[in-house]
């Protein structure tokens, strides 16, 4: 009966385990996708993936240029149209003679 008890209470005090397991994703040199060793360039599929990420962003701030660019060509019709009204008011009030 004493050997039960035991028994039955060492299982009860050790901790659970995961009732799954991952795994880390582990690299060896030389693997497609693996860091270089040397810190070089890396192989052709880090390149055209770097290559990839680098033509996403230029395009991404090549249409954030575009949009600015049209945001600022419309501030600078709405400052021309102020001005043209500003003057018209003054024209009439007899303002500055222009």
């Amino acid at each position: 009966m004493m050997l039960r008890t035991t028994l039955t209470k060492t299982a009860a005090l050790r901790p659970m385990r995961a009732a799954f397991t991952t795994t880390a994703r582990a690299m060896s040199e030389g693997d497609t996708g693996a860091p270089p060793k040397t810190g070089g360039p890396g192989d052709a599929f880090q390149r055209r993936e770097k290559a990839s990420e680098d033509y996403a962003i230029r395009q991404r701030e090549k249409e954030k240029l575009l949009e600015l660019r049209k945001k600022l060509t419309e501030q600078q019709e709405h400052l021309d149209r102020l001005a043209k009204h500003i003057d018209e008011i003054t024209k009439d009030q007899g303002g500055e003679q222009n």
